[in-house]
């Protein structure tokens, strides 16, 4: 039960949700119909709808633009076809959706009860290697660009795939340049913490990652070191962190890093999820669920090291199969606000962490 305090904090103050990957999600259950879905209720296997959404009280959501990275040729193609979505889903639904691109607009849509929706492209493979491609991206309305998602870019290296440049190319460092020119969020979840560095240390523009959490409390490439946390500070940036148990748990990064290990040692592929489902069942073990208490510590982690006006939430709904215990789905959000009041969080700070700090972002952008 959602309490009166954050339940009339949030009807004050816009919660910005940095990252939902509802567009794929929605390829991939109904080609983008949208009159074979109606997301007016409850649709069975995806972590956001409307009603979901307003119990959660979102009032402004990110919508991630991914596609995947290969072929390549098909990726800008892809990618306008999901901003073509987009745009369907909110005339679709205009009493409860508003586009907008600007941080004026976010707060007129939640004045006036609606959704704000935003859009984040997902991966610098959307644009080809072509700040031409960049510029007409951001005028059909993105708002920002992860610069790399699981794999490398000729120019950055990501978190998970192996390292090329180091950093950025001189290319890679035009791309940062432009995105600052154009007002485009330059989003750093995904990528490398060496592109981290580099990207903090060229940008003149506040940076942002849109849904990754922090290394310190979970140790895997996907999260922000502390010294990029640090850094963050004085470039003005946030942190939006996110809810996917692997980058959330180190209790289940370290279960999976052992039975990948028994897998390997009995000559199981461990990448194949179907032997490794076996392999589970076989040592009568189940993974052990994420919670809401560790997405807590990101939080508060990120508020230590950062400070609290260089954090924010950034979900990753309908982009990852499971999500936190007390996390399942977007009508969730209230819980963590929840859990943050008693542990003696000021209105101030939750207003700052829902959406505050990203909107003071948008508008130095």
């Amino acid at each position: 039960m959602t309490s009166e305090r954050v339940a009339r904090l949030l009807r004050d103050h816009p919660l910005v949700d940095g990252h939902n990957d509802l567009p794929i999600a929605m390829y991939e259950l109904c080609g983008y119909d949208l009159d074979k879905v109606d997301l007016r209720e409850d649709v069975p296997g995806l972590n956001t709808d409307l009603p979901r959404l307003a119990a959660g009280q979102v009032g402004a959501q990110f919508w991630s633009l991914w596609v995947p990275p290969k072929p390549q040729h098909e990726a800008v193609r892809r990618t306008l076809e999901q901003i073509e979505f987009v745009h369907r889903m909110v005339e679709r639904y205009p009493d409860r959706l508003q586009l907008a691109t600007t941080a004026d607009e976010v707060e007129t849509a939640f004045r006036a009860g609606k959704v704000a929706s935003l859009m984040g492209m997902e991966g610098g493979h959307s644009i080809d290697e072509s700040i031409g491609v960049l510029r007409i991206m951001r005028a059909l309305g993105v708002r920002y660009m992860t610069l790399t998602h699981n794999d490398n870019v000729p120019w950055a290296d990501s978190a998970t795939d192996e390292p090329v440049l180091g950093g950025l190319s001189e290319f890679g460092e035009e791309v940062v340049a432009e995105m600052n020119r154009l007002g485009m969020l330059v989003d750093l979840s995904h990528v490398s913490a060496d592109v981290m560095r580099h990207a903090l240390r060229v940008t003149r523009k506040p940076v942002i990652f849109s849904h990754s959490s922090a290394r310190a409390v979970c140790d895997v490439p996907r999260n922000v070191p502390d010294d990029v946390l640090t850094t963050l500070t004085a470039n003005g940036g946030v942190c939006m962190v996110t809810f996917v148990p692997m980058f959330v748990s180190q209790t289940l990064v370290d279960w999976v890093a052992e039975m990948t290990a028994k897998a390997v040692d009995l000559g199981i592929n461990p990448n194949n999820p179907t032997s490794m489902q076996a392999l589970t069942e076989q040592f009568g073990v189940e993974p052990p669920p994420a919670t809401l208490a560790e997405v807590v510590r990101h939080v508060e982690h990120v508020r230590e090291v950062a400070g609290i006006d260089h954090v924010g939430l950034g979900g990753d709904y309908d982009g990852c199969p499971d999500f936190p215990d007390g996390l399942a789905d977007v009508s969730t959000y209230p819980a963590l606000f929840d859990a943050l009041a008693e542990r003696n969080w000021s209105d101030e700070d939750l207003a700052k962490l829902a959406g505050g700090n990203i909107l003071r972002v948008l508008r130095d952008a």
